[in-house]
């Protein structure tokens, strides 16, 4: 390191107010840091708290649920065709879409005026919640009375990896912190010997936003959520290299320990005392991950519920897994899927002869997976969240002539479905007009249903802040209101 970068390193404020050992000055400097919400190094905070950022922390009151499991299905479902039935649209397909829904309106792939589009597919009530569901969901239609339908939802952003951010980090700019690192850093992990925050993907490919969706952003780095894998080693890196045994990498690690905590003495810096953190969970992860992973380990009759081949990488395997990492203390377990984008430009895109194959991966797992947690009781502490990034159009997009039939992004109105963690069961709330275009009654929009998750965690979303550039920052921004009526 070149002397006056090194001489300008220690003229820091942090450095400058730690030498101010004793006085009302320490005293107020400690209460404002304590207000700012930050994690800042005073020197006084307890040894076992530096040294662990996982370790559990209470959250502002006493919450319905302990853990989350969100499955997200990339490229944002059809709602049309699954949960939001209009008979009014089905009546008139192929008439043109009313003038007034396309003044000063925006698509992603629409040209000229469209024309409407009802459902190809049958729907029908279930439960004794009378719920409408589409035919090509009949698991799902099983389990419909411990679903809780938000109609809805809306929000600004019509293009995928923008409004994928916006729903994760509460901005559609790269940089804030992904609502499971918010999750983390506010709780904590229950397992110390497993990340608090694990992502599994399928579907082939990441989401859209890549891996800023479940990055930390500005909080320290131990927080960003562990990619899993269902083949070859479940976390990247995590096996010890060749010729390296497990005593041999224990005195490697205690070495970096030593080195690190000198590091952090000397400069302060909250991303050292991360780093070791994040050394230890490593080490201890090597011994906990593949026995977590491991669903050949489940019974013959658990597998056949989900559809769950172990070996495998799928869907229905990472559901299987997120109950076996939260019933292990996991907190936040994000599920991907991607796949979910039907524009109806091809055959693999069109709702009515791809989208019921789509459906099959998704809907069995998912109902296994409510059951199971409903069958351990483990359901009423965690909440599940399903949903995509925005909704489809009401219109054919018909893009370039093709004869398919798909839906274009439509961020003005969208569906998502919770179960557990303290959620109402069985019931809808809002609507949308009667083609299915815009949110008629009770708006929800995303910072809503971002500080209607934190509120069941026990969080009052305003108060879960980190210090950042001079400015506190939260996941909801300054936006977002709890969504009281489909709480229990």
């Amino acid at each position: 390191m070149h002397n006056s970068y090194e001489n300008l390193q220690r003229l820091t404020r942090r450095h400058f107010l730690r030498d101010c050992q004793s006085g009302l000055g320490k005293a107020a400097l400690l209460s404002l840091l304590a207000q700012g919400g930050g994690q800042v190094l005073s020197g006084d905070e307890p040894d076992s708290e530096q040294q662990n950022p996982l370790a559990v922390r209470p959250p502002h009151f006493a919450p319905k649920a302990k853990r989350v499991i969100y499955l997200h299905m990339a490229g944002s479902p059809p709602q049309h065709d699954l949960f939001d039935y209009k008979p009014e649209l089905v009546k008139r397909t192929g008439q043109s879409c009313p003038k007034e829904f396309l003044k000063g309106e925006r698509f992603a792939f629409i040209k000229g005026t469209p024309k409407l589009l009802g459902t190809p597919h049958k729907f029908e009530r279930k439960g004794h919640s009378g719920q409408w569901i589409s035919e090509i969901l009949p698991h799902l239609g099983g389990v419909i009375d411990d679903l809780t339908f938000v109609k809805s939802m809306y929000t600004e952003q019509f293009n995928h990896a923008p409004a994928q951010l916006l729903l994760y980090t509460g901005s559609s700019i790269v940089g804030r912190p992904s609502m499971g690192s918010w999750i983390t850093y506010g709780l904590g992990s229950e397992n110390q010997n497993l990340p608090g925050f694990v992502v599994l993907i399928s579907g082939g490919t990441n989401p859209s936003a890549g891996k800023t969706a479940w990055g930390s952003g500005f909080l320290p780095s131990v927080y960003q959520g562990v990619q899993c894998r269902s083949k070859g080693d479940p976390v990247l890196y995590v096996s010890d290299p060749k010729g390296i045994d497990r005593k041999m990498r224990r005195k490697t690690l205690d070495a970096l320990k030593d080195l690190n905590d000198l590091q952090a003495k000397e400069f302060g810096n909250p991303e050292t005392l991360t780093r070791i953190s994040q050394y230890e969970l490593a080490f201890r992860m090597q011994m906990s991950v593949p026995e977590a992973m491991d669903i050949s380990r489940e019974d013959a009759k658990t597998l056949e519920l989900y559809g769950a081949q172990p070996g495998g990488a799928s869907f229905s395997n990472n559901c299987l897994l997120a109950r076996r990492l939260i019933e292990r203390g996991v907190r936040y377990v994000q599920l991907f899927d991607w796949g979910w984008d039907f524009h109806g430009n091809s055959r693999p895109n069109d709702i009515k002869v791809s989208l019921p194959g789509r459906c099959k991966s998704m809907d069995k797992p998912i109902a296994a997976l409510i059951k199971d947690l409903k069958r351990r009781g483990l359901l009423e502490e965690t909440l599940i969240v399903w949903s995509g990034e925005f909704g489809r159009t009401p219109l054919n997009e018909e893009r370039g002539g093709s004869k398919f039939l798909g839906r274009d992004h439509h961020p003005h109105c969208y569906t998502v479905f919770m179960a557990g963690g303290g959620i109402q069961p069985g019931v809808t709330h809002g609507e949308t007009d009667e083609l299915g275009y815009h949110v008629a009654e009770n708006k929800v929009h995303v910072h809503d249903l971002q500080a209607t998750i934190l509120h069941q965690l026990g969080f009052d979303h305003e108060k879960l802040t980190f210090r950042f550039q001079g400015r506190d920052f939260r996941l909801t921004d300054v936006h977002g209101k709890v969504v009281h009526d489909i709480l229990s």
